[in-house]
């Protein structure tokens, strides 16, 4: 959760100046969250108040938040801003008979559906509960098999890292559940990897900075390091690194403590009192 919203705010000001090197400071002065963060709080809103985990509920939890949050640094991605601000220019993709102007999934196999889905982590008792909400949480908009892939694939590794699995053990589940390549480093793909914000595009590459990490701060740098749609990399993998890893560092901590509004503070105080999640200490 904390983890996820660190590695958008450390990835914003890279995402349309990517830079090639783990070498670069974390923060700086345009350093601030993006849409990434808005929409992992406004799951984690809705994981939380509605139990049913109903399509409804968490509609009204991404217009709340995006009202209340209309310019992100970055802003919303085109197809989920139509979603938000202009459902009447959403085609029906699928013949479902949808009335004019209602919000609709539309086909989509971009990254935000796992962008979203920490909190998804660490909300429920078993891997198959993870990833069915995950699921629902990226199909009311990103309905395509690999968005809910994407969505899935994230929230078990942060489900498998949470509950002690090793790097390995977490590697073979999402290599032969999901099939994604992941016998790769961030040295292999850094030269090739240019932007790509689909999910089956950036979900691995988020793995695989994971993987290569030593600590939460490395896991980080080697996602912002590929290149690419760099604030969604770093929160995917800031997400799962924290639940592996369960440290961050009392800077940054202290650092995005900082950036966040109120409401983000809230809600992950929430996490903490209701699930498994645990803020640094050096916030208590």
């Amino acid at each position: 959760m904390l983890g996820a919203i660190i590695g958008d705010t450390v990835g914003s000001v890279y995402e349309f100046h990517n830079i090639k090197t783990t070498d670069f400071p974390l923060f700086g002065t345009r350093s601030n969250y993006t849409d990434d963060s808005i929409m992992t709080m406004a799951v984690a809103d809705w994981l939380m108040t509605d139990p049913q985990h109903g399509m409804g509920t968490l509609e009204a939890s991404f217009l709340a938040f995006a009202k209340k949050y209309p310019c992100p640094m970055g802003g919303y991605g085109s197809g989920f801003q139509r979603w938000l601000f202009h459902p009447k220019q959403i085609p029906d993709y699928e013949g479902g008979g949808y009335e004019l102007g209602q919000r609709h999934p539309y086909n989509s196999f971009g990254n935000g559906a796992a962008m979203r889905c920490s909190a998804n982590g660490w909300m429920f008792d078993t891997l198959e509960e993870t990833e069915h909400v995950a699921g629902l949480s990226a199909a009311i908009t990103h309905n395509h098999p690999e968005g809910i892939k994407g969505a899935q694939a994230t929230a078990a590794a942060i489900f498998m890292a949470r509950n002690g699995k090793s790097k390995e053990e977490i590697k073979a589940y999402i290599t032969k559940r999901f099939g994604y390549d992941l016998d790769r480093t961030c040295d292999d793909i850094r030269p090739v990897y240019d932007w790509d914000s689909s999910c089956q595009g950036t979900v691995p590459e988020a793995m695989v900075a994971f993987l290569d990490s030593t600590d939460f701060e490395s896991a980080i740098r080697w996602a912002v390091s590929l290149g690419g749609d760099s604030d969604t990399l770093a929160c995917i993998t800031g997400g799962i690194a924290e639940a592996f890893y369960k440290d961050i560092p009392d800077d940054i901590t202290l650092k995005i403590w900082s950036l966040i509004p109120e409401d983000f503070k809230d809600i992950l105080r929430k996490m903490e009192a209701q699930t498994s999640y645990r803020l640094p200490e050096i916030l208590k």
